[in-house]
């Protein structure tokens, strides 16, 4: 089951169910309200018939806006290794997280604004993320499948330049969450539909070149485990929780500054059974009518 939000004609936001190339409204609030439901509202999902609107008449927005979003990152040791190309301050350790703005969320198609007055270091990075479908604390691994209620795509847009700073501390956040640089969508995939979510081919271009291509069975730490380790956090119903990127980023390719994503660019992020999550790249007037503003960064 593919579980989308949109806006149809009149512009407002529904949580939807696809069936073929229609979508079918649900009859919740939005997305986080029938992941609330728990098991119920997944149900529902799946038995709801009605009038359907072709897909192609409505405009995908981001699946879900989570409570919370679990960044989690290290959990991919070839990103790692391919660290070690450039002279960064602090390893790519396995257990690092920390909390995304949600406020930074986009859906597919919406554009990535590129700050202009931040960063000229501008990255992409896909990664696998897993969709909490109830609350709960302190389970263990065997028990995290039952927490599990869909997958979707990240695209976490990382503003280098500023990480470098940043990880001097060995703590980083500001480099991921500014304003449109969080990606979801393009929906989600329920567990049944997904299969072994250790086994999906994962590929991300930039302009039709290939530049991340990778299968989450790479993933030195496993799915459950990385879903119960962080359950001491506290999870709530519709919570979102990335897995971490694979190797191919700019930052550590031969040639940086080519790589980096430049106004124009258009980034597809595709993980087998999920979809592709494509978003372009803007300038900062093309999104905001207006030239940046002076940084206040130093």
């Amino acid at each position: 089951m593919k579980l989308v939000t949109y806006a149809g004609a009149d512009g407002v936001e529904y949580p939807g169910v696809i069936r073929g190339e229609d979508v079918v409204r649900l009859d919740a609030p939005d997305m986080r309200s029938l992941f609330e439901q728990g098991d119920a509202g997944l149900e529902m999902a799946r038995a709801t018939e009605g009038p359907a609107t072709p897909l192609a008449d409505v405009s995908l927005k981001a699946p879900i806006i989570p409570k919370k979003f679990f960044h989690t990152a290290g959990n991919f040791r070839e990103h790692e290794e391919e660290s070690k190309n450039v002279n960064w301050s602090h390893e790519i350790a396995p257990w690092i997280v920390f909390f995304q703005n949600v406020d930074a969320i986009i859906g597919p198609d919406d554009p990535i604004i590129y700050p202009e007055h931040l960063t000229r270091e501008l990255d992409y990075e896909l990664e696998l993320t897993i969709v909490i479908k109830k609350a709960g604390s302190h389970f263990t691994a065997e028990e995290a499948v039952d927490y599990i209620g869909g997958y979707t795509i990240f695209n976490d847009i990382t503003a280098r330049d500023i990480q470098r700073e940043e990880m001097r501390s060995g703590v980083f956040s500001f480099c991921k969450a500014i304003d449109t640089f969080c990606p979801v969508g393009p929906w989600i995939v329920t567990p049944d539909e997904v299969g072994d979510p250790q086994n999906l081919d994962m590929l991300l271009q930039v302009n039709g070149e290939d530049r991340q291509v990778s299968n989450t069975r790479n993933m030195w730490v496993p799915i459950p485990e990385i879903v119960a380790h962080y359950s001491a956090l506290g999870y709530s119903p519709g919570d979102l929780i990335s897995t971490g990127t694979v190797a191919g980023v700019a930052a550590f390719s031969d040639d940086p500054e080519a790589w980096y994503l430049k106004p124009g660019d258009v980034i597809d992020a595709g993980i087998e059974k999920l979809g592709v999550l494509r978003n372009p790249i803007i300038s900062w007037k093309e999104g905001h009518g207006e030239d940046p503003p002076v940084s206040s960064r130093t």
